[in-house]
């Protein structure tokens, strides 16, 4: 399996190389990412869904058709194991002899570092932002997998055929103990990594499909256009509600609140979404009875009776934001929709 990204500059040379007898398979891990691979594709092919929208990819079981779409994959597009750390055995064993890219892993993606706090101050962004460029080569390199790791991966997917998508909550989850990585993995938030992100896409189609190079990165040119003008939608949505004071339910909006100048005042849960510990609720509840916070934002995936507890004896208002776009059809609209999406909620929340 190779996790080498292409660089950029040999693009040019892929359009005029040998043609592929097929499209590519190719599989994204969320819907989110799924939209910008299919906007890429868009008049060549369709590529795979592996996270349905409206499960947690913080944690999840995959079932026999997700498994298989990974298995038959020539490419694979996913965040990264940041963000989804359940799916590294299965990107590594069912995805075997495929092209992987972890978009986290992009030399062009701007990230920002983990907030581990209950409460955020409007600083916080700047001191956490890395907005130099990141070369993730040393994390590039996959090695060989046995075909028998290959099979039990995909024996204990067809355990899952009936598992409710709700169900995940037996995890040893708690405020104290969390494990992730470095960096905020929730990076598509922020329209100009997923601008970026486009041609990193384009870049990696083109060396598997080099007779469709063209309308590959026509589609990514034509993509970037439409981010630039969602950004500037978006800003006028939130405009008239500058300033206002909000607390999220999961610590996932920073790339949001960074690309629109839209800091939140805290998170009732940490960036991985593990249940939060009696003294951050109990901070987060200060800090909306002493701050006048007016808005928290609810997810579906995630338990509201969290937030209920929260909520319990304040006058804020509530809005479910969905940063993956559950109630949304999976596709090349996808993407845009859930920004424009998230920033109606929160103005109207406001």
């Amino acid at each position: 399996m190779s996790r080498k990204l292409l660089p950029l500059s040999i693009t040019a040379a892929l359009i005029g190389g040998t043609a592929m007898a097929d499209v590519p398979k190719v599989a994204a891990d969320i819907a989110p990412v799924h939209s910008l691979v299919a906007r890429v594709m868009e008049g060549v092919g369709t590529p795979d869904l592996i996270i349905p929208a409206g499960a947690s990819p913080h944690e999840y079981n995959l079932r026999p058709s997700e498994a298989a779409a990974l298995q038959e994959a020539d490419l694979v597009f996913w965040i990264g194991e940041d963000l989804t750390p359940w799916m590294e055995g299965a990107v590594e064993t069912l995805s075997d002899g495929a092209t992987v890219t972890a978009l986290l892993e992009s030399d062009s993606t701007v990230l920002l570092d983990f907030r581990e706090s209950a409460l955020f101050e409007a600083h916080d962004h700047d001191d956490h932002a890395e907005s130099e460029n990141h070369n993730h080569d040393e994390h590039a390199e996959g090695e060989g997998h046995d075909d028998d790791d290959h099979d039990d991966e995909h024996a204990h997917a067809d355990d899952h055929d009936d598992h409710d998508h709700d169900d995940h909550a037996d995890h040893d989850n708690h405020d104290d103990g969390h494990a992730h990585g470095d960096h905020d993995p929730h990076a598509w938030l922020s329209p100009a990594n997923a601008e970026n992100w486009l041609n990193v896409i384009a870049a990696q189609l083109s060396a598997a499909d080099p007779e469709n190079a063209g309308t590959y990165f026509a589609n990514a040119a034509a993509a970037r256009e439409e981010m630039t003008a969602l950004s500037a939608e978006v800003a006028s949505i939130l405009d008239p509600d500058q300033g206002g004071n909000f607390v999220v339910f999961h610590d996932a909006y920073q790339y949001f609140e960074d690309a629109f100048d839209f800091p939140a005042s805290g998170a009732i849960s940490v960036g991985d979404a593990a249940d939060p510990s009696p003294a951050r609720i109990a901070e987060i509840q200060a800090r909306i009875r002493d701050e006048g916070v007016t808005c928290v934002l609810t997810e579906p995936q995630f338990n509201p009776g969290i937030v209920a507890t929260v909520l319990d004896g304040t006058e804020a208002n509530t809005g479910v934001i969905d940063p993956l776009g559950s109630d949304l059809e999976p596709g090349t609209e996808l993407y845009p929709q859930v920004i424009r999406n998230m920033a109606k909620t929160l103005a109207e929340c406001l």
